[in-house]
């Protein structure tokens, strides 16, 4: 508030010059054309500040609202390649499991297979020289009986085995073979339930008693043969099972192999996708709370400035109606008889040499 100041005024009747009251009409007059001047620019100067609160809250609101919805899209992310992550390495615990045991599966029938093949070679290597040895014996033997072996040794014979030592003797078969061909003979005759075709011969069936002796060379030969086939099917047909097992594991184990590179990879992608996505969350949280603030103190200063700009509107309207009153007045004075009167003015805008009368 500006303080109340005095002024005494004399008019003097019939002048032709500006009388002060005329002045003090125009000075209050300037007064309002200031007054009003200063509003219109207070109020210049408040709509474009009105305008950039409006706009200011708009555009933060508008990244407050975009952060709020990154922050989700990030946290949501972030889960899921933490669940990529503990997927693949249960995967990769399954994957290494599986190849272990394969690898383990693979080995073990090698080794399997390896056994069965020394076995057959083994079997293989003693048929085929059994073969070789009977084959050998049996065209010996025949020659042998053509060229006629002693009567009296054949008649003295109880068995075939003894039958089969005269003719090995007399036909020169080495005594290597012939124990071989004996001990086959006495085999063939204990696992033989009726050995009674091959038991002592008649003493005058030479012919008969020679024949037993091939009879049973050429009988052992063809088991020998057929023991030889089935030996060779049979390590045909393990072979056969073996690739087939083995190419089924090496399949797994491949597949497998391929199908760890491709889990480790994708592991390793979604741990770098999860880092990421985690720095941009640290860094969008914090722009985002820098937002919220940013909005609250826009949102106060807007307030305040135009808490502000009401009470500087309300009491410059005030200072506009205060000057009405003496002004008209004094517009009557210059109308009416010419006198002397003490006028005051008091206003929270109004110059200290300017002085509003009371009449």
């Amino acid at each position: 508030m500006r303080s109340i100041g005095l002024l005494t005024v004399a008019t003097v009747a019939n002048g032709v010059d500006v009388s002060p009251i005329a002045k003090i009409i125009t000075m209050i007059g300037d007064l309002e054309t200031k007054i009003i001047a200063e509003g219109e620019t207070s109020q210049k100067t408040y709509s474009e500040f009105a305008e950039f609160c409006e706009d200011r809250s708009k555009n933060v609101g508008f990244e407050i609202k975009t952060g709020k919805a990154q922050v989700e899209d990030l946290k949501a992310t972030i889960g899921q390649e933490a669940a990529t992550i503990s997927a693949s390495e249960s995967k990769i615990e399954e994957l290494a499991s599986s190849l272990q045991t394969d690898e383990a599966d693979l080995k073990a029938a090698t080794e399997i297979r390896k056994k069965e093949f020394a076995v057959f070679s083994q079997a293989e290597a003693e048929l085929k020289e059994t073969i070789d040895t009977l084959e050998r014996a049996v065209g010996i033997i025949e020659k042998e009986l053509k060229g006629g072996a002693s009567m009296m040794q054949l008649k003295k014979a109880n068995s075939v085995v003894e039958a089969l030592e005269v003719l090995v003797k007399a036909s020169g078969v080495t005594s290597a073979d012939g124990q071989k061909l004996t001990a086959l003979v006495q085999q063939s005759q204990q696992s033989d339930d009726d050995d009674s075709d091959y038991g002592a011969p008649d003493p005058e069936a030479y012919k008969s008693q020679s024949g037993g002796v091939l009879d049973v060379l050429n009988d052992l030969l063809e088991k020998a043969t057929a023991q030889l086939d089935t030996a060779r099917n049979q390590e045909t047909a393990d072979a056969q099972n073996f690739e087939m097992l083995k190419q089924s594991l090496t399949d797994e184990i491949k597949f497998a192999n391929k199908e760890m590179a491709a889990t480790k990879k994708n592991k390793a992608t979604a741990e770098e996708g999860k880092a990421t996505a985690e720095g941009d969350l640290e860094v969008t949280s914090k722009d985002l709370k820098e937002d919220i603030t940013t909005l609250a103190g826009l949102h106060h200063d807007c307030v305040t400035k135009a808490e502000d700009f009401e009470a500087e509107t309300k009491s410059r309207s005030e200072d506009l109606r205060l000057p009405q009153q003496p002004k008209k007045s004094l517009r009557r004075q210059l109308l009416g008889p010419h006198s002397m009167r003490c006028l005051s003015f008091s206003s929270t805008r109004t110059p200290a040499y300017l002085l509003v009368l009371t009449l």
